[in-house]
């Protein structure tokens, strides 16, 4: 069956990985809602059942994934098209991009993301650009990813009724950008970059290695409400670490806790190569049970990657756990406002509340890796 219209699709995996999709479809003009089994959101696509089936479990090595879905989304481009989403890949234009919405200036300074903006594409081409990102990600990172991108969606419902009108702010799922940078090859190097407003993912592919550094991932609002299901983007970066907080002793807790607040994202968008000192408390004076715990909040960033780059870092995380440290700032109560960070030898993930009130419902994290960000051992610098 196609689809002619699709205002809302959504892949939700369960707990058994199966998956489960449900969609919003419009038939001359009337809105129904069809489930045939998990989470993907997006603004008029047309869809097949046999698109979604590959989306959802795509088949051969990754890097044969990865370049097939971005050639199949450069044969729907034209000629105009190809030019603004196909770049160079370079120190400069790998550097393009931000968690702040349409119409405020990057912290590069750029004022436009690279490539070509979805609001821009056919149901077609946005299809195949979504192909592309669940090619490149694994089948949970598609889904957080789909989550953020529903999130800013449901911001921009509610604040553009208030908007002033001839803001040049804008949220929502048309603001989301996808740009190539370099030529797809199963044994060159390129990027792809997905991303909007709280979203930035940056993965450069090399031969049959890919890196996901640096990443950025945000919430607004922090949960919000889908077909009668609570959506939490970010859900279970928060409770892994205030679990991992509330299971350290006294002395450890003590030793995690910084001296001072924390508004921001020390090491966010535009702050490339910048380090800082280590603090917290450190991976060697865990438990084999604290440690466990921190590899699986770890994971909640490693993990968006395809499955075997990510179990790929997660062995060399594991290696250097000894090494990484943990640091929270703010309340230990889950529910409240906390910062925390993860550093270790390969390693930078700062999860961020925002705002001078640190607001739970606005949420900033980076992922980095200080030795391969922009794939740095895969390209070069």
């Amino acid at each position: 069956m196609i689809l002619t219209f699709v205002s809302l699709v959504s892949f939700v995996l369960n707990s058994t990985r199966d998956t489960k999709i449900c969609f919003r479809i419009r038939f001359g003009g009337r809105m129904s809602l069809l489930k045939i089994g998990g989470v993907l959101l997006v603004a008029g696509m047309a869809v097949s059942g046999a698109t979604l089936a590959q989306r959802a479990a795509p088949a051969g090595p990754p890097a044969a994934r990865a370049v097939d879905a971005a050639r199949a989304f450069l044969a729907t481009v034209d000629d105009r098209q190809r030019a603004k989403v196909t770049l160079s890949l370079n120190a400069d234009t790998r550097k393009v991009w931000s968690n702040l919405p349409t119409g405020i200036a990057m912290q590069v300074g750029a004022t436009e993301r690279n490539g070509l903006k979805f609001g821009d594409l056919t149901p077609a081409q946005q299809n195949a650009a979504l192909a592309l990102v669940g090619a490149v990600l694994s089948r949970a990172g598609y889904e957080k990813v789909m989550n953020i991108v529903n999130a800013d969606q449901t911001l921009e419902v509610s604040s553009a009724p208030s908007r002033a009108a001839g803001s040049k702010i804008k949220f929502g799922r048309a603001e989301f950008y996808m740009a190539i940078l370099g030529t797809p090859s199963t044994t060159g190097r390129w990027m792809m970059q997905f991303g909007g407003h709280h979203l930035a993912i940056n993965v450069t592919v090399s031969g049959q290695d890919s890196a996901l550094t640096p990443t950025h991932t945000g919430a607004q609002p922090a949960a919000y409400t889908l077909n009668g299901e609570t959506i939490r983007p970010l859900g279970r970066e928060n409770d892994k670490a205030f679990a991992l907080m509330t299971a350290l002793d006294a002395a450890q807790r003590k030793a995690a806790l910084l001296g001072y607040q924390v508004r921001n994202l020390v090491l966010g968008p535009g702050e490339d190569g910048k380090v800082i000192q280590p603090e917290g408390v450190r991976g060697s004076t865990l438990t084999a049970a604290h440690r466990e715990m921190l590899l699986d909040l770890v994971g909640e960033w490693v993990n968006i990657l395809n499955d075997e780059a990510a179990a790929a870092k997660m062995a060399d995380v594991r290696r250097n756990l000894g090494d990484t440290y943990f640091a929270w700032a703010g309340s230990t109560t889950n529910g409240e406002a906390a910062y925390f960070r993860v550093q270790g030898p390969t390693l930078l993930i700062e999860y961020a509340p925002q705002g001078a009130n640190n607001s739970t419902d606005h949420i900033h994290t980076i992922y980095r890796d200080p030795t391969n960000d922009y794939g740095a051992k895969l390209v070069g610098r």
